[in-house]
């Protein structure tokens, strides 16, 4: 791997010598459900993804715990004119490589997302990003945009030296040069990385942040798909800290001495989307409406989620500037069996389904569920759960006719949702990225444009709900719950001050006390 080859060697010296200088130099052996699917921190939006480049790359903001932003690689912005923002860079920053950042590194980033087909969408809005002088980029938008220091935290800046010689290029699943190197501004440096099996990550002796309280000189992530196996692995000491933490478990772990819990409402909405450019049955909105009308999603939360989630009518949860009070969720067996002989499907259908085993809390549990609800409606569900290395492959494809797909919006406002889940996909855009259902209103497509120039709160604020009551009515997807956060950690490892509803540990920042 040529991220060790480039520069391990040049740091493990480095490293050693810190190390001495060290009040306390710990390891963190952490455990999550699964390692990221590639290191290239454009190429899949997801989880995962944004967990990697918190360690190893830096934004150029950063959300903290009160929904505002913390200065990061750009130490403070002004707001120009409705269209420009100025950045300020921090000085003095160098790459794992050795290279300095400069805003030239800042502008080659922004370009390489805007060609991303799963960033794309979200800086669509950004006309141009110019290099001012070495620590200042300017960002010119094509609207007023409310939006901007939201996107920002997008925006790792990566090393454009090391990455054209090596080279740039997006690979979705595929085998290119970033998907397996990797060279950021961040608190840790990968040194060893085996897909599966695990990460292992030291300190950047030179990273910039000398007032982070981090310890943590070591980190090695293990993937362990099995919650029971990975509840196991911290109770026995084996891991230090875990997540996600079982439903089924968290009284189990609240109750051990020797572990800390830490639990937050969530906002990532878990649904089911329906393909009816596979499946005609699906493209029929009674057979939609059926469908959510058919499965118990309070059910669901109170048996399988254990309680440990909220029943879910529409995208946006309470507090998101889009919820919409009005709003209820569905479940009428009765109505959904007319609905059905009402579309010409009283005899019901056969439909295939692809779901994760290692991506959301109990999310094959949930299909299960789900297809043997659907089968009181006669609708026959062929199941298949895979890993999410496997999984998203064949999301990518649309390759069944219903699939499962969880969405946090890391802007933190409603409009994420729908320009990645229910806007009609646009490859050119990358609008519709994650609709795999392939839906398509061009009226939600027009307002949720819409919403995205409008900078007035109470304008933008209807539009927004009037979205979710069109895709309501239109029974677009399957709303499911909004999944609760659960971590948990050995007494000692100081989670708490780290974690954040996103889900994004800030493990540089990471205190273990013994």
């Amino acid at each position: 791997m040529r991220l060790l080859r480039t520069f391990a060697t040049a740091t493990a010296t480095a490293l050693l010598l810190s190390a001495s200088s060290m009040v306390s130099a710990q390891t963190l052996n952490f455990a999550y459900d699964a390692d990221p699917v590639s290191m290239d921190p454009h190429e899949q939006l997801s989880g995962g993804t944004l967990q990697l480049s918190h360690m190893v790359f830096d934004p150029l903001v950063r959300w903290n715990s009160d929904y505002d932003f913390d200065p990061r690689l750009a130490t403070e912005w002004e707001r120009v004119d409705d269209t420009t923002m100025r950045f300020t860079l921090r000085e003095g920053v160098k790459f794992h490589s050795g290279n300095p950042m400069t805003a030239d590194d800042v502008v080659w980033t922004i370009e390489r997302l805007k060609t991303s087909p799963d960033f794309k969408a979200i800086f669509a809005n950004w006309k141009t990003a110019t290099a001012i002088d070495d620590t200042t980029v300017e960002i010119k938008t094509k609207g007023p945009s409310p939006l901007l220091l939201n996107i920002a935290t997008y925006v790792f800046p990566m090393d454009k030296k090391f990455y054209e010689e090596g080279g740039p290029e997006i690979t979705k699943h595929g085998d290119s040069f970033a998907s397996k190197n990797i060279s950021g501004t961040g608190p840790f440096i990968v040194t060893e990385r085996e897909q599966g099996v695990k990460m292992v990550f030291k300190r950047n002796p030179d990273y910039w942040d000398t007032d982070s309280p981090g310890n943590v000189q070591t980190a090695i992530l293990t993937p362990i798909k099995e919650a029971p196996t990975r509840v196991a692995a911290l109770l026995s000491g084996d891991v230090d800290f875990i997540a996600p933490v079982p439903p089924t478990d968290l009284d189990r772990i609240r109750n051990d001495k020797n572990t800390d819990l830490v639990t937050l409402s969530g906002t990532r909405i878990i649904t089911l989307q329906m393909n009816g450019k596979r499946n005609e049955a699906l493209a029929n909105p009674k057979v939609r409406l059926a469908m959510v009308n058919a499965i118990n999603n309070t059910g669901i939360v109170d048996k399988i989620m254990k309680g440990f989630a909220t029943v879910a009518a529409q995208n946006s949860p309470e507090g998101y500037v889009g919820h919409n009070p009005d709003l209820k969720p569905r479940f009428d067996l009765e109505k959904a069996k007319a609905l059905m002989e009402e579309a010409g499907y009283a005899d019901g259908f056969s439909a295939s389904m692809i779901c994760p085993n290692n991506r959301y809390v109990n999310d094959y549990k949930i299909c299960e569920a789900a297809a043997a609800m659907l089968a009181q409606i006669k609708i026959k569900v062929d199941l298949t759960t895979l890993p999410k290395a496997q999984f998203w492959p064949k999301f990518d494809e649309r390759a069944a006719d219903i699939m499962m797909i969880g969405w946090h919006a890391d802007t933190e406002d409603s409009a994420n949702f729908f320009e990645f889940l229910n806007m009609t996909p646009d490859p050119e855009t990358g609008a519709g990225q994650y609709n795999s259902g392939n839906y398509s209103n061009p009226k939600v497509d027009e307002m949720t444009q819409a919403s995205l120039d409008e900078t007035d709160p109470d304008k933008r604020a209807k539009i927004l709900q009037d979205i979710e009551k069109i895709l309501y009515d239109d029974a677009a997807f399957v709303p499911l719950h909004w999944q609760d956060l659960a971590w948990a950690a050995r007494k000692g490892v100081d989670i708490e001050p780290i974690l954040n509803v996103m889900d994004f540990p800030y493990l540089g920042d990471l205190v273990i006390e013994d």
